[in-house]
């Protein structure tokens, strides 16, 4: 199995919602793609500007299946506009 966080930190108020926004909708997408075993959005109880996807994939090719499709470009796309993401990544 193959877990990431994927840590967002806003450019702005604004930019913060309209992130968070498109993650939700990526969440509810992704937790239909075959491999997905889990995908959630957790805000942060201490920063105003700090979100993180928390997702776990069967495989590396479930993976790769969602990191081609279209709303994953799209979603990620805006929170990319919006601010800086990390992504730390573990397989177990």
């Amino acid at each position: 199995m193959i877990r990431l966080n994927c840590f967002f930190k806003a450019n702005s108020e604004d930019a913060y919602i309209r992130a968070l926004d498109a993650a939700k909708k990526l969440t509810e997408k992704s937790l239909g793609h075959e491999g997905c075993v889990a995908y959630d959005v957790f805000e942060s109880a201490t920063r105003d500007d700090i979100f993180v996807i928390v997702e776990t994939w069967k495989d590396q090719a479930a993976l790769d299946r969602h990191s081609a499709t279209p709303e994953f470009a799209e979603y990620v796309g805006v929170m990319e506009e919006c601010g800086q993401l990390k992504l730390e990544k573990f397989d177990f």
